[in-house]
């Protein structure tokens, strides 16, 4: 009995071990699958708008000469745009296009233009402890998404998707201290990101990398968008305490949607084509998500994790009476004559 006793006590430990391991990772999955349901209220005070701005969301009224200093504005965002491209295809046409059209529209800009040979050495030279992790992620994009706030946090400026043609200057923005542009259904898009240097968010979304790097099995979509994604980015700013720096750029009361980069659309500043080429097939079950009513998708959710954590103690139960019943049998084979009462 004595060592059933004993396996009962390792078998307990290596759970309670578990358990300790995947309570980082449960809370780590419940700030992502909240992220939806809070956006509004995070980001209720970050949101640009005409009252408290003084903000043309429209763009119409700003020339395209404009300054920043021209409204007696600093410009905290440097006047520099990156470009990232990494991965053995060359750029497509219609994208190197579209960012002629970025040069031409900011011609006074610093641009870079990073790559897998410059991108690699500045990791190595920057974030060394991120370069490992950074090297080895599964997927191009996301040393792509973990590029842009690295660079964004080094030097500040603007960081933006390939298939983003400029349509006029981002000169305006440069008054803030971090924007991008709403995503729906909630969060924001990184396709276009301003940043100052040394930003506090983008910092925190730099050093949080580690923390999301999980590997969804057989939800390449998922595992890219929790980890390094939009919905990585917008979770980290949910955290964050203090949000009244940072500003989403989202639309007007009749446009809402006015600066959003879905699909094939015209805002204000961009012609996005709308390749998304690093979308997999769960993509499709994202997207159908999108329209499902959060109550349903709470539910579903509170099923599977309930499921999970049922089957798990029932492997445990059965493990524990198969220890027990052979802790038994080798005690009968060992005395099987012997009274466990002395004789008097």
């Amino acid at each position: 009995m004595a060592r059933g006793r004993l396996r009962l006590f390792l078998a307990l430990v290596c759970v309670s071990v578990l358990v300790f391991l995947s309570a980082a990772h449960i809370q780590r999955l419940y700030q992502l699958l909240r992220m939806p349901f809070i956006w509004s209220g995070a980001a209720v005070d970050a949101t640009i708008s005409q009252q408290r701005d003084q903000f043309d969301l429209t763009f119409a009224s700003y020339p395209a000469n404009y300054s920043v200093r021209d409204d007696d504005h600093r410009a905290l965002i440097p006047a520099r745009i990156h470009h990232i491209h990494l991965g053995p295809n060359p750029p497509k046409p219609e994208w190197l296009a579209a960012r002629s059209d970025c040069l031409k529209q900011h011609e006074s800009w610093e641009f870079f233009l990073w790559n897998d040979e410059n991108a690699s050495q500045f990791v190595e030279a920057n974030y060394p402890h991120l370069y490992e992790m950074w090297r080895n992620y599964p997927f191009v994009v996301q040393r792509v998404d973990a590029l842009r706030y690295m660079t964004l946090k080094t030097y500040g400026g603007a960081v933006l998707d390939f298939d983003l043609a400029c349509k006029r200057s981002m000169e305006p923005l440069r008054r803030f201290e971090f924007v991008a542009p709403a995503a729906h259904p909630a969060g924001f898009s990184i396709g276009m990101m301003l940043a100052s240097p040394n930003n506090t968010f983008v910092n925190s979304m730099v050093e949080s990398l580690p923390r999301f790097n999980h590997v969804f099995p057989l939800l390449p979509y998922v595992t890219v968008m929790f980890s390094t994604g939009c919905h990585y980015a917008s979770t980290i700013f949910t955290l964050q305490k203090e949000r009244s720096n940072y500003r989403i750029l989202s639309g007007t009361t009749d446009k809402p949607r006015l600066h959003m980069l879905n699909g094939y659309v015209n805002t204000p500043l961009f012609r996005h084509l709308g390749s998304s080429s690093w979308h997999e097939g769960d993509a499709r079950l994202i997207l159908l998500l999108k329209h499902t009513d959060p109550k349903y998708i709470a539910l579903a959710a509170f099923v599977a994790i309930t499921v999970l954590v049922s089957s798990i103690w029932c492997m445990c139960m059965i493990r524990y009476r198969l220890l027990s019943r052979r802790d038994v049998e080798s005690l009968a084979r060992v005395s099987p004559n012997k009274s466990s009462c002395k004789d008097v």
